[in-house]
């Protein structure tokens, strides 16, 4: 029909206005004040690196010249490392493994089990590796044994912190059908629960050995063996042409180690 008219299409709204952020400037202003508050308060200036680069000239002279054949004469304190870092991670993710069935409610029925075994483990944790290492030199003396144990309780509260959050998590069927077929809490943990964690168990004790073999070398610094021993020693005598070639070394170690772990974890989790 020629009197006929098109509907009226309705218009749209016209946006809200997006709200002002006050909130997340006065928080970013907060920060901002603490960390000038921090810095003002132990001192700290970048100035002496503009204007005391010289007096470290000569060092830096010899770190750029490594003495190499020094690295031969290492190669026994460089075993003791992988040695403390092998052996750690072993017993620490054992050890782990079993605590963190303690430390989840899915494993352990008793809330007091749980909640005292995830209050063990934040004990634990609350110890850097140089402490741990600091209290077994005192215990057990100068040497290898120090730096396994301490790195053995290192890795207990890490990968039982993080294997029992991965059992919070595990699906309920399997649980279920346990429960339904009889099984006892370490029947029920054996096969409903382990086979769900298992991968990512072993990337966690992989990642575990990785921070073994950087950790071993800072315990070895005050007497726990290894080659931060070496290093302690060298910097102590400050021959840092040997200082030098054992920091290129230790890099490559860990380089090398981190990339095999990391394509161990792919083929586990993937």
């Amino acid at each position: 029909m020629s009197g006929a008219t098109a509907p009226a299409i309705p218009s749209a709204g016209r946006p809200a206005k997006p709200r002002r952020m006050w909130g997340t400037w006065v928080l970013v202003a907060l920060a901002i004040a603490v960390t000038i508050a921090a810095a003002d308060f132990i001192g700290f200036d970048l100035a002496p690196l503009f204007t005391d680069t010289g007096r470290g000239w000569f060092i830096i002279q010899q770190f750029l010249q490594p003495n190499w054949a020094f690295l031969a004469r290492t190669v026994d304190p460089w075993l003791d490392t992988l040695a403390i870092a092998i052996l750690a991670s072993l017993a620490g993710c054992l050890l782990a493994l079993i605590a963190s069935m303690l430390a989840s409610p899915v494993t352990a029925r008793s809330p007091w089990v749980y909640r005292t075994a995830k209050a063990v483990l934040a004990a634990l944790r609350s110890l850097p590796d140089v402490a741990w290492a600091l209290l077994f030199v005192a215990f057990v003396g100068i040497g290898t044994l120090a730096g396994i144990l301490a790195l053995i309780m290192f890795n207990l509260g890490i990968v039982a912190k993080l294997t029992a959050e991965t059992i919070d998590a595990v699906e309920p069927g399997p649980l279920e059908a346990a429960d339904a077929a009889g099984a006892d809490t370490v029947q029920r943990a054996r096969v409903a629960v382990i086979p769900q964690i298992l991968p990512n168990y072993f990337s966690y004790a992989m990642y575990a050995f990785e921070l073994n073999v950087r950790a071993s070398v800072v315990i070895g610094l005050v007497g726990a063996g290894g080659i931060g021993s070496v290093i302690f020693v060298e910097l102590a005598r400050f021959n840092y042409a040997n200082l030098s070639a054992l920091v290129v070394a230790l890099f490559v170690v860990v380089f090398v180690i981190d990339s095999a772990s990391r394509f161990v974890r792919k083929r586990l989790i993937g």
